[in-house]
């Protein structure tokens, strides 16, 4: 990727130099059907950008990435692209303080999810376009200055195949010549244009609000996916989500809707969740299901609908200067999601969610070796690609979700409203909305910010309590640890057994600071069964137990009433193990014992992939075996126990497909799929089959043939997906190297595709088998990096890192090739020392699941 990068000190010098006062781009997409070219399949992209300079006669860059360049004009002045073009900058000299740049080039389709992404849906042979920028592919469709402060006013058009929409963020249609013309937008960043294209089908709707001082606001609604997926498409409860996020965001920000329609595209081969792009926001498709999915399914796509929502205002409206100030988007939209959604939709448990799932992926963003500040050090671009993580997303909203807390709702709304309206349409940086909120609530903003976000890492907070002779609490502190003590607002909860339920009797809330505070206000309780640091999760911080507590858990987990206080305590189980402080085994002992009376969907999927992650990480490895079995037998167990027709038969059913490991495991599986065997109320539609194949597969009990035979079932692109998967996982040693030539050695594959092969590839259970390819992952990565797309660069090095292996040797040859790498691009040093600390991680893990069955 050398020379696609930019420094944010190139950003601000250019930022202030020049000014945009708007982008007119046409494209030529009519190239996206037809034969295949013999070399790139490209299509005409022709800009004009209208700028000002601060300085004439000083000279700048505009950015490109594309094939070729037929022609480029600067004020009328003829440049010779061979002279000003380098494949990735437009040279631009003797500015004038108007400017005319216009630009004539070919770009190229991408197979990768970056920039104008290209599919060619195998069941129907037709083909669906769309972009992705995020953080900086629009210069691979159009020529721009590709950085977020440099907004402007952007107007599209597009001439497309016969029978084809298109679709841009403004409202337009095909006018009689053929081209279809879209409106100019509001001034926003270059990262969130966006342009659909193909036969897609298309389903509409209308929002309409009426304000209290009589305006009345109408937002043209609408929501499209591929043809083939049509009859999936449930888009009334799309459109629901969206007015019940749009009802809520207009009370509360008071400010409304700015960008026109609201248009939601669900595109395949997606490399995110979402994006953000103003009227027309774009999904992955796989949030359309094709099979029966539990409500958390459901959830997870309203949340995606109301984050990306969100981002109207936090990130489209008010932007960040720079992606130093990336949270100021994403971690307010986290929030905003979790939030809207406890208090707009029918999913009232959210806080459950964010306090199991989000909060999880944030703890451990912030105990790796690439911790950082939540307003984080972005150097260039790829900084920027990579920090799309745990930290600016989860543990920002966690920390936004204290941060309401302390200043108060009220007060925080309004400073967002007053942020909304102050700089509308422009660009911020941290100290921009801590002014605003310090105005509204009279709080230490300063003070705040520097605890929370200037500052990496994660406290521990652990309970310390003493009893009187007659069982009645004389103190109870909370100690903090941790790099950096932090000042937290928590609430202790104390926990008693009365008649098999585990309920809350006590409870105080309490300002956590330095390394001991005495919390008052349950002096004289009764001795609790479970002490609960941070109950009502108002805090960030992994939680601790003392020794009644837990042993009180391992007997009594399943027994606590309350949903959240129960996600919180599997939460603190978690972390326990992959800090190396309770043993792997006793982890699985406490899911088979409680994770069946677990009631929230979500929090058991996350169960059960803790599960796996310690069977295939943390345990001791002359224990796998056994516990693996154990998980395959409390599976089944479950599943048989299931209420038919349930959502938990459907996830105890894909668990135990998941961890089957015996003869009579396989054959049942088999059995589910031939529908010579039933489980009551089981019902085994399309997508369930592959869940229930691939084991099969990866323990050579299914061959190619049966995997074809699927396809055959479901020749469609989720189909293809699957069954390149489940070929890549069949333990053959001719298969695996097929499979790494075509992801390491080859650019032939779609992400999509590469994803889905570099899944099935690494199958936990075929560790000799993968071994051979730890060192040829190490002479690989570095060349991988230079070559491919940042995007596919970072699934290769993550994905195929050898962590599996767990063992010392490969902890070495990570060591090793850092040690000889010191030059290597920071981004991919990042990937490399985020893995190894996982495997060192996993090796603490293991010694200490080894130590407790010695010492048992």
């Amino acid at each position: 990727m050398p020379g696609e990068n930019l420094s944010r000190d190139e950003a601000r010098e250019r930022a202030e130099l020049l000014s945009v006062e708007g982008y007119e781009v046409a494209l030529d997409l009519r190239s996206a059907v037809g034969d295949a070219p013999d070399g790139p399949r490209t299509f005409r992209s022709l800009t004009t950008i209208r700028f000002r300079s601060a300085r004439p006669g000083a000279s700048t860059f505009a950015d490109l990435i594309a094939p070729s360049v037929s022609a480029v004009t600067l004020n009328g002045r003829t440049l010779d692209p061979a002279q000003v073009f380098d494949g990735n900058r437009i040279a631009l000299d003797d500015l004038a303080e108007e400017n005319v740049l216009v630009v004539d080039a070919q770009c190229a389709y991408s197979r990768t999810g970056e920039g104008m992404h290209r599919f060619v849906d195998p069941e129907d042979g037709e083909v669906y376009l769309y972009t992705q920028y995020e953080p900086a592919d629009s210069r691979r469709v159009f020529a721009n200055f590709e950085q977020p402060d440099l907004k402007a006013p952007f107007v599209f058009e597009a001439l497309a195949p016969e029978g084809w929409t298109v679709w841009s963020n403004g409202a337009g249609g095909q006018e009689p010549d053929g081209r279809w013309r879209f409106a100019a937008t509001e001034p926003i960043s270059t990262y969130i244009t966006c342009v659909v294209a193909g036969p897609y089908h298309y389903v509409t709707d209308s929002y309409t609000r009426t304000f209290e001082d009589g305006r009345t606001l109408e937002i043209p609604l609408g929501a499209m996916c591929r043809k083939g997926l049509a009859k999936h498409f449930d888009s009334d409860d799309v459109f629901l989500v969206t007015k019940q996020g749009l009802d809520f965001f207009h009370e509360n920000f008071d400010f409304p809707y700015p960008f026109g329609k609201y248009d939601q595209a669900f595109v395949p081969e997606y490399n995110l969740g979402a994006m953000e792009n103003p009227g027309l926001v774009t999904f992955r498709e796989e949030y359309i299901y094709r099979g029966k999915v539990t409500q958390a399914a459901y959830e997870r796509r309203a949340n995606v609908i109301l984050h990306e929502m969100a981002h109207m205002w936090f990130g489209d409206l008010v932007t960040m200067v720079w992606w130093d100030d990336l949270w100021l988007k994403e971690s307010f939209a986290d929030f905003m999601g979790s939030f809207s959604l406890a208090e707009a939709t029918r999913f009232t448990n959210s806080w459950v969610t964010f306090a199991n799932n989000r909060k999880a992926w944030a703890y451990r963003a912030d105990q790796l070796p690439s911790t950082h500040p939540i307003t984080a050090d972005i150097r260039d671009l790829e900084d920027a690609k990579l920090n799309f993580d745990g930290i600016t997303y989860a543990k920002g909203a966690a920390v936004l979700k204290q941060l309401v807390a302390y200043v108060g709702r009220d007060d925080f709304l309004e400073g967002a409203r007053r942020y909304f309206k102050r700089h509308a349409y422009g660009n911020t940086r941290l100290g921009d909305l801590l002014s605003v909120l310090e105005e509204v609530s009279g709080r230490d903003m300063a003070t705040w910010s520097r605890s929370w976000l200037q500052t990496a890492g994660v406290n521990s907070l652990t309970p310390v309590v003493t009893y009187d002779a007659a069982d009645r609490i004389t103190e109870l502190a909370v100690l903090q640890e941790g790099d950096q003590p932090r000042p937290h607002r928590v609430a202790v909860g104390l926990y008693r057994n009365e008649a098999g339920a585990l309920v809350r009797y006590a409870r105080a809330e309490a300002d956590v600071e330095g390394a001991r505070t005495v919390i008052d206000g349950l002096t004289g309780s009764e001795r609790p069964d479970l002490i609960l640091v941070n109950d009502d999760d108002l805090t960030y911080c992994k939680i601790r137990f003392e020794e009644g507590s837990l042993a009180t858990l391992r007997a009594h987990l399943g027994d606590i009433t309350d949903p959240l206080a129960r996600a919180l305590c599997w939460s603190a189980l978690w972390n326990l193990t992959r800090d190396a402080l309770m043993p792997a085994r006793d982890f699985i002992s406490l899911v088979l014992a409680h994770a069946g009376r677990e009631s929230d969907i979500g929090v058991l999927q996350m169960l059960h992939a803790w599960a796996q992650s310690a069977i295939v990480h943390y345990a001791a490895p002359e224990w796998r075996e056994e516990g693996g079995r154990l998980l395959a037998e409390g599976a089944l167990h479950e599943l048989r126990l299931a209420e038919p027709g349930s959502q938990h038969q459907l996830t105890w059913a894909r668990f135990f497909a998941a961890t089957a490991t015996t003869e009579a495991d396989f054959q049942l599986l088999k059995g589910l799929l031939a529908g010579s065997a039933k489980i009551d109320g089981l019902d085994v539609d399309q997508e369930l089959r592959w869940a229930l194949l691939e084991p099969l597969a990866a323990h050579g009990i299914a061959d190619e043939s049966d995997i074809d035979g699927e396809l055959a079932r479901d020749d469609t692109a989720s189909g293809k997906r699957h069954q390149v998967r489940c070929l890549a996982a069949r333990p053959s040693e001719a298969v695996k190297a097929q499979a790494w030539a075509q992801v390491v050695e080859s650019d032939a594959l779609s992400n999509a595709l590469v994803e889905a092969t570099i899944a099935g590839f690494g199958h936990s259970s075929q560790r000799e088998l993968i071994a051979p390819y730890a060192p040829k992952y190490f002479e690989a990565i570095e060349r991988v990096w230079a070559e491919r797309s940042i995007q596919i660069g970072m699934d290769i090095v993550k994905g195929l890192f050898p962590g599996l292996q767990g063992d010392e040797r490969t902890l070495a040859a990570t060591d090793a090739w850092l040690t000889g790498h010191q030059d290597a691009a920071p981004a991919l040093r990042r990937l490399v020392l985020e893995a190894r600390d996982d495997l060192a991680r996993s090796l603490r893990g293991q010694a200490c699941d080894a130590a407790a069955a010695a010492a048992r």
